[in-house]
C-alpha cells in the first residue's frame, strides 16, 4: 500500500514511518520542513521517502498529499506547554484532523488511522479507561484540542467511514527527535534524583508497540474501530523503583497529597501565565496523574495479538539512548551506562 504519514518528523510520526516501511509499504510524508526529515528518520535506518512539503491547515497541499494514497496515519499534532501558542494548537490539532479527514474520504483512503489521545477521553467514567469512552470537555489546550479532533472522527465514523481511532498513555521510548512529553518527564525525574509519590498513576506505552498497532491497523474494509493503547499503568512509586533498578542509583521519593500536588500544578500555570517560566508542571498534568487510571487495551490483543513489552524495556532502552546522545550524564544513567 501507498500511505501517507502526517507528523513524520515527530516522535510517534517516525517510528510508525520505520514500521510501515520495514514491512513493505511505500511510505509518502507531508512535512513542513524537510530539514527536519533526516534527523528523524535516518537513526531508524529510513532514508529515500516520498515528500510533499506543506502544513496539515493547508488544503491543498493535503490534497497533494493524499493524491495516489491508499490509506493514511494521522499523527501530525502541536503540543506545547507554551499557553501563548494555545491558539495554534487548537488550529493545527482541530482544523488539520478536520482537513485530512476530508481530503482522505474524498480520496477513498482505507483505513484512515487517528493518532488521538487518552486525554481526549480524561477524566475517565470507570476505574479503567475504554475505548469507546464518552469524549470529555477538558480545560487544558492540548487536551481540549484532542477531544474536538476526536469528535470530529467519531463524526464521521458515525456515518460509517473507514476512520480508526488510536488512544495512547504517554508515549516514551527511544530514539526520539522532538523529545516529547515522555521522554522530558523521565529525563527530569533521574536528572534531579527525586521523585514525588502521589496518588493515581499513568499508563504508559512504549512507541515502538503503538507504531506496531499503527502497521497493523492497515487492513482495508473493516469500517470505522477505536483502540486503547495504554500500556502499563504504574504509580509513581513503581516507576521510582523501576529506575532505581535498571541504573542501580538511588533516586529519592517523598510523598505530596493529590491536592497538594494539584496546587503545586495551579502554582506552575501561573508563573508561566506571568513571567514565562515553565516549572515543568501544569494543573492539568497533576490531575490527569493524580486521577488517572489503567487503559482497557485489550481489543489490541483481540484483534491483531500484540502485546504490549514490559515498561522496564522501553525505560531501559530509552535510558540508554539518552544516554548515548549525551543528554545523561554517566552518572545519572547509572549501570545504563555500560
Amino acid at each position: 500500500m501507498r500511505i501517507l504519514v502526517t507528523g513524520g518528523t515527530g516522535m510517534v510520526g517516525c517510528h510508525t514511518v520505520a514500521a510501515l516501511s520495514a514491512a513493505g509499504h511505500d511510505v509518502r510524508l507531508l512535512v513542513r520542513n524537510p530539514d527536519r526529515v533526516g534527523r528523524a528518520l535516518d537513526p531508524l535506518g529510513v532514508r529515500g521517502l516520498d515528500q510533499v512539503v506543506g502544513d496539515v491547515t493547508d488544503p491543498e497541499a493535503v490534497e497533494r498529499a493524499v493524491s495516489g494514497c491508499d490509506a493514511v496515519v494521522h499523527a501530525a499534532a502541536v503540543f506545547t506547554l507554551d499557553r501563548r501558542r494555545d491558539d495554534e494548537m487548537m488550529h493545527v490539532n482541530v482544523r488539520g484532523a478536520e482537513i485530512v479527514f476530508d481530503a482522505a474520504l474524498r480520496a477513498k483512503l482505507d483505513p484512515i488511522v487517528h493518532v488521538s489521545s487518552v486525554s481526549a477521553l480524561f477524566p475517565p467514567a470507570g476505574d479503567r479507561f475504554d475505548p469507546d469512552e464518552a469524549v470529555k470537555c477538558p480545560k487544558d489546550a492540548y487536551a481540549r484540542s484532542k477531544a474536538e479532533a476526536e469528535r470530529i472522527a467519531r463524526h464521521h465514523q458515525d456515518a460509517g467511514a473507514p476512520i480508526v481511532c488510536v488512544y495512547p498513555g504517554s508515549v516514551w521510548g527511544p530514539c526520539d527527535p522532538t523529545l516529547a512529553d515522555g521522554i522530558e518527564v523521565l529525563m527530569g525525574f533521574v536528572k534531579l534524583g527525586i521523585i514525588p509519590i502521589v496518588p493515581g498513576g499513568i499508563p504508559i506505552v512504549d512507541v515502538r508497540d503503538l507504531a506496531a498497532l499503527h502497521l497493523a491497523a492497515m487492513e482495508p474494509g473493516r469500517g470505522p474501530r477505536r483502540y486503547m493503547a495504554g500500556g502499563s499503568f504504574l504509580n509513581t512509586a513503581e516507576l521510582t523503583d523501576t529506575l532505581n533498578e535498571l541504573t542501580g542509583r538511588r533516586l529519592r521519593k517523598f510523598h505530596l497529597s493529590g491536592a497538594l500536588f494539584r496546587g503545586i500544578g495551579r502554582v506552575g500555570d501561573a508563573v508561566r501565565r506571568s513571567i514565562g517560566f515553565d516549572i515543568g508542571l501544569t494543573y492539568e498534568a497533576t490531575v490527569t496523574l493524580t486521577r488517572g487510571v489503567p487503559c482497557d487495551d485489550s481489543r489490541v490483543f483481540e484483534d491483531f495479538g500484540i502485546r504490549f513489552r514490559p515498561v522496564a524495556e522501553t525505560f531501559r532502552d530509552s535510558l540508554r539512548w539518552m544516554y548515548a546522545e549525551g543528554i545523561l550524564s554517566r552518572r545519572q544513567a547509572g549501570d545504563l551506562a555500560g
